[in-house]
C-alpha cells in the first residue's frame, strides 16, 4: 500500500478480527497501521460472524468498531451488511440496526459518510 499511493485500498469486514476469542490487542496494531496510510479504507462489515453466532451482543462488537472509528476517519470507513453471510449470525436488519446504534453519537456527517458516502467517493458512484 505504501508502494502504491495512487491506488485506492479496502480492507473488507474490518480485517476479520477473531471477536469470538477476544483477541483484540493485535489486530488493533494492524488497524492502526493499515490507517496510516491514506489510500487505505476499511469496510465495517463481517463482525457478526466474526463473534459467537448465537450469542453475539452489542458490546461484543462495541471495542472492535471503537478502533475503526479511532484509527480511520469516517472518509475512509464504509458500512457493509455481509449479506447473505450475516445470516450465519444476524438477520441483515440486525446487523444493520446494530451499526446504526454503535455510531449512534457521531455527528450526522460522519454517519451519512459511513453508511453511503464513502463508498460513492471510494469506488466513484454518483447516486444523485
Amino acid at each position: 500500500m505504501r508502494a502504491l499511493p495512487e491506488v485506492r485500498f479496502v480492507l473488507d469486514h474490518c480485517g476479520k478480527p477473531r471477536i469470538i476469542d477476544g483477541d483484540i490487542d493485535g489486530w488493533r496494531r494492524q488497524m492502526v497501521q493499515l490507517a496510516a496510510n491514506e489510500n487505505v479504507a476499511v469496510k465495517l462489515s463481517g463482525l457478526v460472524t466474526e463473534a459467537d453466532h448465537a450469542n453475539w451482543s452489542e458490546l461484543d462488537l462495541q471495542p472492535y468498531v471503537q478502533v475503526v472509528l479511532d484509527a480511520f476517519s469516517p472518509a475512509r470507513i464504509m458500512f457493509g451488511s455481509d449479506w447473505p453471510v450475516c445470516q450465519l449470525a444476524a438477520t441483515y436488519d440486525e446487523v444493520v440496526s446494530v451499526t446504526e446504534s454503535l455510531t449512534a453519537l457521531l455527528r450526522h456527517d460522519d454517519k451519512v459518510a459511513i453508511f453511503g458516502g464513502t463508498a460513492c467517493d471510494w469506488y466513484g458512484l454518483d447516486v444523485t
